[in-house]
């Protein structure tokens, strides 16, 4: 695992644009939980929430389309967002519609926040356009969704 050279980001957009449609695009960013067995008794308080029964940490990743998981965080889901917070991905730029952008962008869902450098799908989309896109995002989403299932296996 580490973080992507320039030549791995204009990979990256190459191959996500060519697969998915999404120009600029890196990766998928998702969270989940990770059941913690052998978790110490001091601690299972703190790490057991009402929807799950036995104690979890979380497991927050980036993967792209080949599986290539380059930012992994095991802990507490808000200090995971360090390494968005800080900018340290490398400079990309890219073009869309015209408008030059210097950095990439992750597809989220809704537990993310509002940052430019995620984009979260719409929950009610109303015309065609917004369908389409949500349509294309979810099924971009499915690298990450794929990924744990990988992890989990």
């Amino acid at each position: 695992m580490r973080s992507p050279t320039a030549t791995d980001v204009a990979r990256l957009y190459s191959a996500h644009e060519e697969k998915h449609g999404f120009k600029g695009m890196l990766s998928s960013i998702d969270c989940m939980h990770w059941e913690w067995k052998n978790c110490p008794v001091a601690y299972k308080g703190q790490y057991t929430r009402g929807d799950h029964k036995k104690p979890t940490i979380m497991l927050e990743a980036m993967a792209s389309y080949d599986l290539w998981i380059w930012h992994a965080f095991f802990g507490m889901a808000v200090t995971g967002f360090d390494a968005l917070k800080k900018g340290t991905a490398p400079s990309a730029p890219f073009e869309v519609n015209g408008h030059q952008y210097t950095k990439g962008y992750y597809l989220a869902d809704d537990i993310y926040p509002d940052w430019a450098t995620l984009i979260k799908g719409m929950s009610c989309p109303t015309d065609e356009p917004r369908i389409k896109f949500t349509r294309f995002q979810a099924s971009a989403r499915k690298d990450i969704e794929r990924a744990f299932g990988v992890l989990q296996g």
